[in-house]
């Protein structure tokens, strides 16, 4: 019997060491921190041993196989020695894999790939496809496998996801774009982020099909030194396109050599530029896949986005709160940006992951009235626009940054969560920082507007 340890007892370690243990392996789970109480009730019921607090390396280091969080980095202690015994170590997704006889739509991008993904698969399922959602977003793809595959499956793909794959194989892909991002994880070189976000075209065919940004410039710079074998189609919000999807007389027009497909923008339910590429990603994604026409046109017009997307919470006395926390980089945060006309009250700020603020100083020159600086450091921000806003206030406190929103607003004015960094500094993650930021504006009250 062949051991395999899970390093990291979150959401995908759980599910791997239960779809591990289904398959006749015996399974150890490390976790250097605390594990939850529910995730040790799950693996007690599963009788899977598991240890947290530490690694114990006479366990680890005797394994066949280590699957680890994405969240551990190659650079990590354990990690290094697993590979340096000649220990392959791998991601949740890759172990995943090889349990699934499903066809794979895979999609990765600095930007935009949540609502991608989640796009593409409300597209297929409501075109009757059997289809799941796994990865980044939803739920463990190895403890769905447990309970039972599906002919397609929908993957959000991180950077770190990737980073393990070896044989993972999509049959379509798509990135959406690639900025800079997660750069401390990436020794601070953008040319090993992009290496990585390319990676996840490495093992297609030439049967296979890939969905690439026409005008992204990283993405053009990374295509010079990988040689893709798949067939490619291109998207693009300002130039036709011949083989790919294109904005064509507020019409979403969709080309291959054997159709063409147009839908009326007016049909999309998400708004914005940076939802028409979305949404050329999800639509070209899902009629390489199969689905007819008439369905998509119809399925645009019924989804329903994510939390955490530049999300209306409330409007109150004509001033509108917006939680756009998932806006964890600069070019995230600009696309917020450039949606509003209105003028803007912007609250920022958390954890820099080495961001240039130069990208968005236009932007924020003709729309923010007010930046709210909402973290523990927030020298870099102050120093990027110190003399663009003419008000600049700073608070490690959500509840006074939505409160100096609401009294600094006037009607017509959007109070903007759209932190352009990383939230580890006063939050647990975006996740926990949207629903902060919705608890406190959902307390204010409209009498207390001066």
């Amino acid at each position: 019997m062949k051991q395999i340890t899970i390093l990291g007892a979150g959401e995908s370690g759980l599910g791997a060491a239960m779809l591990a243990k289904r398959n006749g392996f015996a399974v150890w789970v490390s976790d250097s921190g605390k594990i939850s109480e529910a995730n040790k009730e799950q693996l007690e019921r599963e009788e899977i041993p598991y240890e947290e607090g530490l690694h114990s390396e006479v366990i680890i280091l005797n394994s066949d196989l280590i699957i680890k969080s994405p969240g551990i980095p190659e650079k990590a202690f354990i990690v290094q020695k697993a590979l340096n015994e000649g220990i392959a170590v791998i991601d949740e997704l890759e172990f995943a894999n090889r349990f699934s006889a499903g066809k794979v739509i895979a999609i990765t991008g600095t930007n935009g790939k949540t609502t991608t993904t989640l796009l593409t698969y409300h597209l297929l399922k409501s075109a009757g496809l059997d289809v799941g959602l796994a990865g980044n977003v939803g739920k463990s793809w190895a403890a769905q496998l447990v309970e039972g595959d599906h002919d397609w499956w929908v993957i959000e793909c991180s950077s770190y996801q990737i980073d393990g794959f070896i044989c993972f194989r999509p049959s379509i892909a798509v990135l959406t774009n690639v900025t800079p991002d997660h750069l401390d994880r990436y020794d601070y070189k953008l040319e090993n982020y992009l290496q990585s976000k390319f990676g996840l075209f490495k093992n297609m065919g030439m049967r296979d099909k890939i969905i690439l940004n026409a005008h992204d410039a990283l993405t053009a710079e990374g295509l010079k030194n990988n040689k893709l074998k798949s067939e490619m189609f291109w998207f693009s919000t300002q130039k036709e396109q011949l083989k790919g999807a294109s904005v064509q007389n507020d019409q979403l027009v969709f080309k291959t050599d054997d159709f063409t497909v147009s839908i009326p923008m007016d049909k999309l339910s998400i708004k914005g530029a940076h939802n028409q590429m979305n949404a050329l990603c999800a639509g070209m994604a899902a009629l390489l896949a199969g689905i007819p026409a008439e369905k998509l046109e119809e399925a645009f017009g019924t989804f329903r986005n994510a939390a955490h997307r530049m999300e209306l919470i409330r409007e109150i006395n004509g001033v509108s709160f917006v939680n756009d926390s998932k806006g964890t980089n600069v070019e995230a945060t600009a696309y917020a940006l450039d949606a509003y006309n209105n003028p803007l009250i912007w609250i920022a700020g958390g954890v820099d992951k080495g961001n240039d603020y130069t990208t968005v100083t236009k932007l924020v020159e003709e729309k923010v009235k007010c930046l709210i600086c909402l973290g523990k450091d927030n020298e870099k921000l102050k120093k990027a626009f110190g003399a663009t806003v003419s008000e600049i206030r700073e608070t490690q406190s959500i509840i006074e940054a939505v409160n100096w929103g609401q009294l600094l607003g006037a009607p017509g004015d959007v109070v903007l969560l759209s932190p352009a960094c990383a939230s580890f500094d006063l939050f647990k993650n975006y996740e926990d920082r949207g629903e902060q930021f919705r608890s406190a504006v959902n307390e204010l009250k409209p009498e207390t507007i001066a």
